[in-house]
């Protein structure tokens, strides 16, 4: 049985594989931006590489609310479940709207208005409700994905339904994750934490590996992997003074 105070490295290994991808991509996309070089990141393997990153950053945390919530039931924490959540929840929503206020006095055009860290923190609110199950999950999971793709092929007429992947003519984002579809993908991460990790344990053949996580590479994404949410909030400012100590950006495109 696994010990209440133990992290699972793997997961923090993915998540420091995720939050590299995404640096990776903010990166391609810095350089795009600021008129360095044309680079396609609306389709093509630019855009497949975004989705992806941004596909196993979301999985990574269904996986870790599971995995708080059944630690939080071995150890019988007294505190309300849906306080608990909640409170996490604000926070990284209100990270999320620093996020957009930096946006709105430095980008040019399509300030952040509902970015990843502003779904994330309102999907670990609604997220609560559906961490004792597992199937349901899965199920529930598909037709928010599918109708969330829907949504994303037409425009409506309201400005206000945005943050639900209802997205009215002109709109613009350069960091979008509405509820719809990205919902089911935490809905996904939720399912494979409560079925490879029961009652926080492990269940996977990853436990009869344990000498993979003293490697070298390993601990330093692990490491980068506990602090993604740091790396996340800091990753832009430092990406766009290196391009521009390095002669590549235009600080011109960032501001009007």
């Amino acid at each position: 049985m696994t010990e209440l105070h133990e992290r699972f490295w793997e997961i923090d290994l993915l998540r420091g594989i995720a939050i590299i991808m995404m640096v990776g991509f903010h990166l391609l996309y810095d350089i795009n931006h600021m008129g360095a070089y044309d680079i396609n990141l609306a389709s093509g393997a630019g855009f497949i590489f975004g989705r992806l990153s941004a596909i196993l950053f979301i999985i990574i945390v269904g996986i870790s609310l599971s995995l708080s919530n059944s630690r939080k039931k071995r150890i019988h924490d007294p505190e309300n479940g849906l306080m608990k959540y909640t409170k996490r929840g604000v926070k990284i929503f209100l990270w999320g709207m620093i996020i957009t206020a930096g946006s709105y006095i430095f980008l040019r055009d399509g300030v952040i208005v509902f970015g990843i860290l502003h779904f994330i923190g309102v999907a670990i609110i609604l997220a609560y409700p559906f961490l004792r199950y597992k199937v349901a999950n899965l199920m529930l999971a598909i037709p928010v994905i599918v109708i969330g793709s829907w949504m994303q092929t037409f425009a409506i007429g309201s400005t206000w339904l945005f943050w639900l992947g209802l997205r009215s003519d002109g709109f613009h984002s350069y960091d979008y994750f509405p509820l719809f579809p990205w919902f089911g993908i935490l809905l996904l991460g939720i399912f494979l934490g409560n079925s490879l990790y029961p009652d926080y344990n492990r269940t996977s053949p990853i436990s009869r590996m344990p000498n993979i996580s003293d490697l070298l590479p390993v601990k330093t994404l692990c490491y980068m992997g506990e602090r993604s949410l740091m790396i996340y909030l800091f990753h832009q400012p430092v990406l766009v003074i290196l391009l521009y100590a390095t002669g590549i950006a235009d600080l011109s495109q960032l501001y009007p």
